[in-house]
């Protein structure tokens, strides 16, 4: 293979739990060109990690002419068809995206439904390479490495779902909690999803920041206490030992695999996690680290 593109959308954790099948090709190809049209601003961490030539957004008007019924432009029929492999993880229901391709006799098309069937996420995403005898039980790439001595912990009161947010009032009290039991200074990561001020009175403010930069923090922070989210995914990819709190998401599928996430869930509803058991998962994941 010289050429491959991959098609795929989502949010920031959409994008890392396909990293580990983008890993895998870059294994198998390592001088091959490839390329992501996609959430831009996620992806261009699998450029800096090496698995990834460039990438583009996927909400360019070039890309919608995929699913029209018309045929394709001369311009992007050329570009499509200078790729080797299409891999393609953007949701297809009707098939427009399967009739387009291959484009030639020597293309490779393969996809899979944007939502995934198994558990790990990553799991699936890695599943259709095997059409090309690729297979790998590696479902968390790792983005960094702690660099020196971890310290602080890094609380991420917020998500893509308010449904998936466990109240505010009890992560004011865990924070107070580990203010009382610990010596680590606390740091509170928020961005557009989240009001300006979060928990301003709980740690020092993570806002906004550019995902390189906060991968770089979350490398060297001792834990990271977070939701169903992208930026807890981002934690687990920087090497951070994690506690997850779950409510209506399937841990199974959507939480970072790995013998330093620890999960903890109370269906249906967050607000039913207690603050007891949050902390049991906290004292597990920092020992006598105080």
């Amino acid at each position: 293979m010289r050429r491959i593109l991959i098609l795929r959308g989502g949010a920031l954790g959409d994008f890392l739990v396909t990293l580990p099948a983008i890993a895998v090709l870059r294994e198998r190809w390592p001088d091959a060109e490839i390329d992501l049209v996609g959430n831009a601003v996620a992806a261009a961490l699998g450029v800096q990690a090496g698995l990834l030539t460039r990438v583009e957004s996927q909400h360019g008007q070039l890309w919608s002419e995929l699913y029209n019924a018309a045929p394709l432009s001369e311009d992007l029929e050329a570009r499509l068809a200078a790729y080797d492999l299409v891999l393609s993880y953007w949701p297809d229901p009707d098939g427009d995206l399967r009739r387009r391709f291959p484009l030639h006799p020597h293309q490779r098309f393969l996809s899979d439904p944007a939502h995934p069937l198994v558990a790990p996420a990553a799991a699936h995403y890695c599943a259709p390479l095997m059409a090309l005898g690729l297979k790998t039980d590696r479902f968390l790439y790792p983005l960094a490495a702690p660099a020196g001595r971890p310290t602080g912990i890094a609380l991420h009161p917020g998500s893509g779902s308010t449904r998936k947010n466990w109240p505010l009032e009890h992560w004011s009290t865990l924070a107070r909690w580990l203010r009382a039991e610990w010596s680590h200074e606390l740091f509170v990561i928020s961005g557009e999803c989240e009001p300006a001020g979060l928990l301003s009175d709980s740690g020092q403010p993570w806002r906004s920041l550019p995902l390189n930069e906060l991968l770089n923090r979350l490398a060297s922070c001792r834990l990271f206490i977070g939701h169903d989210s992208g930026i807890s995914h981002l934690a687990a990819a920087a090497g951070a030992p994690c506690v997850l709190l779950f409510g209506p998401t399937d841990p199974r599928i959507w939480a970072p695999p790995g013998p330093r996430i620890a999960v903890v869930q109370h269906e249906p509803a967050m607000e039913s996690i207690t603050l007891g058991q949050v902390q049991a998962a906290v004292k597990a994941a920092l020992g006598d680290q105080r």
